[in-house]
């Protein structure tokens, strides 16, 4: 997990949160990595907060976690984060010997 700084962006922030949920494999960019908050000189894949605070998160859940429990999870950790609502996206399942966003589909 990356070590967050005092000057951290929400998106990052959010992003280790989840990243420390058990049954997360991953964040989840995209297929050409369109889910992503853009910062300066970075970018937090898997993770876009709007302007008024509605948060909508991207995941790789472990093959062998239940999908819905990990999805509840995630919101839970996030809702503490951000002012608006919050959107969980398991986009995939990452295998046993998988690495996140490599699993076998969602």
């Amino acid at each position: 997990m990356e070590r967050l700084t005092a000057d951290a962006d929400p998106a990052e922030i959010v992003a280790a949160a989840v990243g420390a949920v058990p049954g997360v494999a991953g964040l989840y960019g995209g297929l050409f990595g369109e889910v992503a908050t853009h910062l300066v000189g970075r970018r937090v894949p898997g993770v876009r907060i709007d302007d008024v605070g509605n948060a909508e998160v991207h995941v790789v859940v472990h093959w062998d976690q239940p999908v819905p429990a990990t999805a509840y999870a995630v919101r839970r950790a996030v809702a503490r984060l951000v002012p608006g609502e919050v959107h969980v996206v398991v986009d995939d399942v990452a295998g046993p010997a998988e690495p996140a966003g490599h699993g076998g589909g969602a």
